[in-house]
């Protein structure tokens, strides 16, 4: 058994290294698989997995990191999963060997060195003793520790809080002498890092004491360390530049200020709190400063702090616009920056709830839509945080509200509901004005549901609901969650039910209250539901059911209110009426039942309702009480004006009317009902006009004697004549609103029949009803009322009714001596065939009305001529039907075009791909029918056969097939046929039906469409070029309506046929389109990249247009006196954005690279010339309404569009060109170019050469800089166009534009790099420019010279020597005086090219040493320059300088003490370099003394204070033989400030214990004024 353990142990450590070996692969899912199989073997035996890694590691010393990784997270994995088994002797080996790895290197390998620190803190959450003692060991005193070994201690201490927080104390007295040896950035954020995460741990440990080994520990035990690290990191390393550190820091400081001991922090407070807030300016991401100001202010509070008082307007300043500016839900530290500066506003408010509410609560009433949002959401967390501090304010709250509950903005509404909601958990809502907030709330329920948008969201939204959906959601969870609110929702929800604004709200308003109800009754308050009034008293129960029956007439609108207010109806039953427990109990939820097992698209309305009014019928048999049903159909009849806007509601409610009028005993009240129904009814509304007639023939089963009687009266009255009738709402009608009214009465007559009870109305059809429609029968009816209007529909009613069995023939007997058969004929024969379905159409069913019709006047007919079976009878019988069968209305009348081809064609055409075979078929047909009629109309014969129409019959067969390759190949086919036959004057009325089309809703259909109308624009195309641009807008409109792929695509294909036959006008149109181009537009212009020869020319086309105009044009801007601004000419700039679109297109490759050269010169030039430039105004509020609208528009700058342009080649990184500079943009291109575009380079420089004489300023500045960047490769050396290019910088020299000079010159410096073997050649000419350049007169801040300078010291090493020395005094004399320049680009040019320029001098070259000379005071002292650059320059020169010097000792000090890496002490090389100066050239001394006195009044301190230090030192190592050069007047009127004077104490041996008489010179006296200095020469 032992062996096979060993067998088993060494099989695994077998497979350990193996896997380990593979670690080298490359291939990062390998490496992830060598991971999780060493994982996984480490998991069965951990201790010898990690004692196989430690070997492996070991043993292999010089395996890279990268794979050292892949084994130390491993090793990590392994602890953490079995740290608990794990022994002490494997921990010892795995700490050891962490450690080992994590500071094998002394630089940061950050992922290397953080597997291994993290294996160590894997370790130390069991073994904390043992991690520290190896890790301590490296960790110093005094020796600046590995970053590694800090982090690790900061992780250890979050990890292992009680184990690593004993250690603390001595870590932090250690740590604390080196803050101030940190030098790096990376140091002291490591250092800032730990402190954090020491001063949580300490918290965390000081929290839970009762667990805490040692409970003894106080927060005074780290105070005095935590403020010393408080004193570095504020005092020095918050100034910082480097804002990385700077945010390290404030993250540090927050956990920190809780430790401080309380009267330091109280010190500080004053300066710490306005530097935390300063740096919001320097940062645009403010988390980290809100959190730790957050924790500070916590502090502050926490010790009682009297700071806070002063520096409270200054937080509230600061911190409100950092709630108002919107989070960006797609940027997590945005989201929670809001979170923290809300708790920052949560403590000052339990601080301070006055001053908070008197900064806040006028906020409310600014005109800033982000202000007034940001404040809302304030309140809201202060009223959540700060309960007990807002108790005494709720009122004053509450008032300041009124003015938020006005707003009309989307934003602002949202967040005073989440005020709302807010208040009503701390019970605001229960105070006066509470209603108010509810009443809002509910009204924001009611508004209209919004269509989800596919846009991306604005950022500034506060959430991506509506506000009807946040409003929903809020009143819900008030109803079931905040028991609180139960009294003040109930029973005040119930006043929103009855009025008609808030029906949209009554989805939610229904849940509430049945939520509410429920819960009432289960608490056992059956009292407080209002019980209806067994004394008489009419309760409001009635109108809520009365208003939930109505709507629940339409039971999926409104987020399927209807089964919600059903239940709510079932609840409130008793409140009702007690006689209807019962009754609803039973039947309300299988109404609810049925609404539930159907949908909006299968429910039966007609059933539905049915369903209904039957209810309401039990409903009123059940009450049996008069009293009740008056009460209840009067305010019936009081709500109807309230339903004018929902016209379905209010038919319903017309027939619960006639249901409950129906049920009414008192005859008297059923005939003032239907009088004032008559009266106020709205006739020309055809929805109400079926209600009325449907109440009237509802309330006819039971009172039909009264309803006739009410009808007759009304028909005798005044109401068809225009002037004032007899009721005074009648006056002055118009003939239309008559006609509606007679339409109106036919319609409930023909109810009245339809509903009353047969053995009744029988007998009133002769004498009351046919009589008094036949008075009115001749009504005009409008057209459109044509298909099937109220009176035919009352007509065919009617006639339905006497012709029905088993009354036809006591009926055919009533209607035998009347003027029926005429009357009704005329009806029926007006119901026209073709709009069965007309939409809005009052009946139901106007084929089964029109049918019915015929029928019962044939049966009608036949009884009439069976009673009277002779020829007189029949000759009746054509007496009536005479006139119809004569009439020319039947369809006949003057012959006219076939003006409607295109459109029928249209129609029926694309249904040959219908997903119906047989519809298929029939398509076919009635193309073809439709093709012969118009070759009739041409002139054809009827029996005439084309061949071409005659091949639609063969194409039929292809329809059989399913397959949709056929089906659409044959609608090709067929639209060729079209085509062909077509009449030209219908050709565009063809195409304009066929894309209405492309809306329908069979995607077949809609396909075929998009093939047939591509198909015809081939066949036809060529003739369409004035209907081009309507063609185009329709497309671009249709791309808008439908979002199809396929359409879309065959939308560009047509776009791409039309610009096949008219690509002038297809250009023009599409650079008509609104700026910036949406995205159809967009993808128009993209179809154009499909056929490289199209998109050739179209690409020529844009480029005319776009350099045709010019780029922008001179705006007087009267804003700014004078000046004038520069406004991009639109017709370029909508070329430049299509250049990009089709570019952008892959396709395109072709012809772009066919047009390589031309194309990015132009893009190139293009940018140059809209760098500064403004959009046209039009288009600048054009782009401000869009970029309101949508979070990420693209930008319309006129820059932009250009250089993406250039970046579509896909050749050439010109990234750059975005960057809006034009030098700059510039610069990275010709770089690219070389490497990618070689070949492409001497056409664009040939395009490019021309530009240089451009009479815009920027388009030669982008030229220059083109060229200059290209002479910094060797490839124009390689293409043979470095003369080329080179005569044309030289020729830039003389440009007006300083710009364009300075670019040259920097462009012949750069041949030195590009081309250094072709310097020799051309040295000549190149310093010749050069030195023009230096010469500049026209030169005002010398940034040509600076330039000539720079590239002069590249090409210095590749001159010929002797070309050098002929200028080389020249050139010295003329870089002197910028040794002083107040510029330090200057300085430190002239005094690089100073020192290589004495590379060049001879050694017995007299005036070049002059020249050192003359220099070496001004090098000596600009050592002590203030810009580090310079003083590195500085020892460059005299480095340089020190060999023609003539002095061993002088040239040696400075090799050896110039070197750039070794730092200088100055006092002691300057009196070294005086005692050389003075042994070897004693005779300078008054010239050198004199040189100094130059820069006693110099601008910068250190080298006025050097000065008079030099002068002193020389005059300490002077010879007493020259000591009479020294001009002491001079000196003493040379010294010109304190510092200088003290300098000149020092020099002169003061400070050294020497006399001035010891050097032979008189006590110094008092110095003069510094303007008193002056110099000999």
């Amino acid at each position: 058994e032992s062996r096979q353990n060993f067998a088993a142990r060494l099989s695994r450590s077998g497979l350990a290294t193996t896997l380990m070996d593979a670690t080298t692969d490359k291939d990062p899912l390998v490496q992830e698989q060598i991971y999780n199989a060493l994982c996984y073997l480490g998991e069965s035996e951990p201790e010898e997995i990690l004692h196989s890694c430690d070997e492996y590691l070991r043993q292999h010393d010089k395996l890279a990191y990268p794979h050292r990784v892949i084994i130390l997270k491993a090793m990590e994995t392994v602890v953490r999963n079995n740290i608990a088994s794990l022994d002490k002797s494997t921990a010892k080996v795995v700490i050891f060997l962490a450690s080992s790895e994590m500071t094998k290197s002394k630089e940061v390998i950050r992922d290397w060195q953080q597997a291994a620190s993290s294996v160590l803190v894997a370790v130390g959450q069991r073994f904390i003793n043992k991690v520290m003692e190896e890790v301590l060991t490296k960790f110093q005193p005094g020796i600046l520790p590995h970053y590694f070994i800090v982090q690790t201690f900061a992780n250890l201490s979050v990890s292992n809080v009680f184990g690593m927080v004993p250690f603390l104390n001595s870590i932090l007295g250690t740590m604390l002498p080196m803050l101030g040896m940190a030098k790096q950035d990376h140091m002291k954020s490591v250092f800032c890092y730990a402190l954090q995460h020491f001063s949580e741990s300490i918290q965390e440990y000081l929290a839970n004491l009762d667990k805490a080994p040692d409970p003894t520990v106080r927060k005074d035990t780290f105070s005095n360390e935590i403020f010393s690290a408080y004193e570095v990191l504020f005092n020095s390393w918050l100034q910082h530049r480097e804002a990385k550190l700077r945010l390290a820091v404030v993250e540090a400081m927050g956990p920190m200020s809780y430790l401080m001991p309380s009267e330091k922090l109280e010190e500080q407070l004053p300066k710490l709190i306005p530097g935390i807030l300063a740096l919001y300016k320097k940062h645009a991401e403010a988390f980290y400063i809100s959190k730790s100001l957050c924790q500070i202010l916590e502090a502050s509070v926490n010790i009682g702090s009297r700071s806070l008082d002063v520096q409270l307007d200054a937080l509230l300043g600061t911190l409100h616009p950092q709630i108002c500016a919107p989070a960006d839900p797609f940027v997590p530290l945005t989201v929670k920056n809001h979170t923290e500066v809300l708790r920052c506003f949560t403590v000052l408010a339990c601080s301070f709830p006055d001053r908070v509410l008197a900064f806040l609560l006028p906020k409310l009433e600014s005109s800033n839509e982000r202000t007034r949002v940001g404040t809302l959401l304030i309140m809201r967390q202060i009223i959540n945080s700060a309960p007990s501090q807002m108790e005494i304010k709720k009122p004053f709250i509450l008032s300041s509200m009124k003015l938020p509950l006005q707003d009309s903005n989307d934003k602002v509404k949202r967040a005073v509901v989440q005020v709302i909601s807010a208040m009503a958990h701390h019970g605001y809502l229960e105070q006066p004005g509470g209603e108010a907030m509810m009443e809002y709330l509910v009204r924001q329920c009611a508004l209209p549901s919004e269509q989800p948008k596919k846009q991306p969201l604005d950022a500034d939204d506060l959430t991506s609901d509506s506000v009807q959906s946040i409003s929903v959601n809020t009143l819900f969870l008030l109803s079931t969650t905040v028991d609180r609110m139960n009294n003040v929702l109930w029973p005040y929800l119930l006043e929103f039910v009855t009025p008609i604004q808030f029906t949209n709200a009554l989805t939610p308003l229904c849940k509430s209250l049945m939520y509410l109800a429920m819960k009432k009754q289960e608490e056992g308050e059956n009292a407080s539901l209002i019980r209806y009034d067994l004394n008489g008293g009419y309760q409001p129960y009635p109108l809520c059911a009365c208003k939930l029956g109505v709507v629940s007439s339409q039971p999926y609108a409104g987020d399927c209110r209807g089964a919600a207010a059903l239940r709510l109806l079932s609840v409130l039953q008793y409140s009702v009426h007690p006689a209807l427990e019962q009754l609803w109990s039973k039947r309300v939820p299988s109404l609810v039942e049925h609404i539930e097992e159907n949908t909006e698209k299968c429910l039966c309305q007609k059933e539905w309702e049915e369903k209904l009014l039957l209810f309401l019928q039990e409903t009123l048999a059940a009450v049996s009480d008069n009293t009740w049903i008056c009460h209840f159909v009067t305010e019936m009849c009081r709500q109807l004006n309230c339903y004018n806007g929902f016209p379905l509601e209010k038919n319903f409610l017309y027939k619960c009317i006639g249901t409950t009028l129906g049920a009414c005993v008192s005859k008297d009240l059923v005939q003032k009902q239907l009088q004032e129904l008559l009266e106020t009814a709205r006739y020309h509304e055809e929805a109400e006009r079926e209600g009325l007639a449907s109440c009237f023939g509802i309330c006819a089963i039971n009172h039909l004697e009264e309803t006739l009687a009410k009808l007759e009266d009304f028909v005798r009255s005044d109401v068809f004549k225009k002037s004032v009738g007899l009721f005074s709402i009648f006056k002055d009608r118009s003939d239309n609103e008559v006609e509606k009214i007679k339409s109106t009465l036919i319609l409930c007559y023909g109810f009245v029949a339809v509903h009353a009870p047969k053995e009744l109305v029988l007998s009133r059809i002769e004498a009351d009803i046919l009589k008094n429609i036949f008075q009115y029968f001749n009504t005009k009816v409008s057209r459109r009322d044509a298909p099937c209007s109220p009176e035919r529909a009352g007509a065919g009613r009617l006639l339905w009714v006497p012709c029905s069995q088993p009354w036809r023939r006591s009926s055919t007997a009533a209607c035998a001596h009347s003027e029926a058969a005429p009357g009704c004929a005329r009806s029926s024969g007006a119901l026209p065939l073709g709009t069965w379905d007309s939409p809005g159409s009052c009946c139901s069913s106007p084929r089964i009305l029109y049918g019915d019709t015929l029928s019962a006047l044939k049966d009608l007919l036949k009884s009439l001529l069976q009673r009277n079976l002779t020829p007189h009878g029949l000759q009746d019988m054509f007496a009536h039907l005479g006139p119809w069968i004569k009439s020319n209305k039947d369809g006949r009348g003057t012959v006219v075009p076939f003006y409607n081809l295109g459109v029928l064609i249209a129609l029926f055409s694309p249904r040959c791909s219908d997903s119906l075979a047989s519809v298929r078929q029939h398509a076919v047909d009635c193309v073809y029918c439709l093709l012969y009629i118009q070759l009739c109309y041409e002139g054809f014969a009827r029996d005439h056969t084309d061949e071409m129409v005659e091949g639609l019959k063969a194409l039929k067969k292809g329809l059989e097939e399913p397959d949709f390759t056929v089906l659409f190949h044959t609608c090709h086919n067929i639209a060729m046929v079209v085509g062909k036959r077509v009449p030209p004057d219908q050709l565009m009325s063809l195409l304009l039906a066929m894309f209405e089309g492309l809306a329908d809703p069979d995607k077949n259909c809609s396909r075929a469409a998009t093939v047939m109308i591509n198909s015809l624009l081939k066949e036809r195309g060529s003739v369409l070029q004035e209907k081009v641009p309507d063609i185009m807008s329709i497309i671009h409109s249709k791309l808008q309506e439908v979002d199809e792929e396929h359409i879309r695509k065959a939308a560009q294909q047509t776009v791409y046929i039309l610009a096949s036959q008219h690509k002038s006008v297809v250009v023009s149109s599409l650079l008509g389109s609104a700026l910036p181009f949406d995205s159809h537009t967009c993808a128009m212009w993209r179809s154009l990249a499909a056929e490289p020869t199209l998109t050739s020319q179209i690409l020529e086309q844009l480029l005319e247009k776009v350099n045709r105009d010019v780029p922008y044009k001179e705006s007087k801007c009267f804003l700014l006196g004078s000046g004038s601004e520069r406004i991009a000419t639109p017709l370029p700039l909508a070329a430049t954005c299509a250049l990009y679109e089709i570019m952008s297109a892959p396709e395109s490759g072709a012809a772009v690279l066919g047009l390589y050269a031309p194309l990015f010169v132009t893009l190139l030039l293009r940018v140059s010339c809209t760098v500064g430039v403004q959009l046209p105004k039009s288009l600048q509020s054009r782009e401000r309404r869009s970029s309101s609208l949508s979070p990420a528009p693209r930008s319309l700058h006129p820059c932009r569009y250009g250089a993406e342009g250039g970046s579509a080649t896909r050749h050439v990184e010109l990234g750059a060109l975005v960057a809006g500079s034009t030098p700059a943009a510039a610069r990275r291109a010709p770089s690219a170019m070389a490497r990618h575009a070689g070949p492409r380079l001497p056409l664009i420089v040939k395009n490019l050469v021309p530009t240089l004489s451009s009479v815009f300023d920027s388009q030669r500045i982008t030229t220059t800089a083109f060229f200059a960047e290209l002479l910094n490769s060797n490839v124009v050396n390689d293409l043979m166009l470095l003369e080329t290019v080179m005569d044309n910088m030289t020729g830039r020299q003389k440009d007006p534009c300083l710009l364009v000079r300075m670019l040259a010159l920097r462009g012949l410096g750069n041949i030195s790099s590009g081309s250094p073997e072709k310097v020799r050649k051309h040295g000549a000419k190149l310093l010749a420019s050069m030195v023009n350049g230096m010469d500049d007169k026209d030169d005002p801040h010398n940034l040509v010279a600076l330039e000539a300078m720079s590239s002069l010291s590249k090409l210095l090493d590749h001159l010929e020597e002797r070309d050098i020395q002929s200028m080389l005094l020249h050139i010295a004399i003329r870089i002197r005086p910028f040794f002083d320049s107040e510029q330090p680009d200057l300085r430190q040019s002239s005094i690089v090219l100073f020192g290589n320029l004495t590379k060049f001098s001879e050694e017995d070259c007299e005036a070049f040493f002059e020249q050192i000379l003359n220099g070496l005071v001004t090098l000596l002292l600009h050592l002590q320059d203030p810009k580090p650059e310079v003083v590195k320059a500085c020892k460059f020169a005299l480095r340089m300088c020190g060999p023609n010097m003539g002095c061993e000792g002088l040239c040696d000090m400075f090799l050896n003490h110039l070197r750039e890496d070794r730092s200088l002490h100055y006092g002691e090389f300057m009196n070294n370099v005086c005692k050389h100066l003075m042994q070897s050239y004693p005779e300078m001394l008054n010239r050198l003394i004199s040189t100094n006195l130059f820069y006693f009044k110099s601008n910068w301190v250190d080298i006025r204070a050097a000065a008079p230090m030099f002068i002193g030192f020389l005059v300490l190592h002077v010879d007493e033989d020259h000591c009479q050069q020294v001009d002491l007047d001079q000196l003493i009127s040379g010294e010109s400030v304190p510092t200088a004077r003290a300098a000149g104490e020092l020099g002169l041996g003061v400070g050294a214990g020497a006399q001035p008489r010891d050097f032979g010179l008189p006590r110094l006296g008092t110095c003069r004024a510094p303007g008193s200095c002056s110099a000999r020469g």
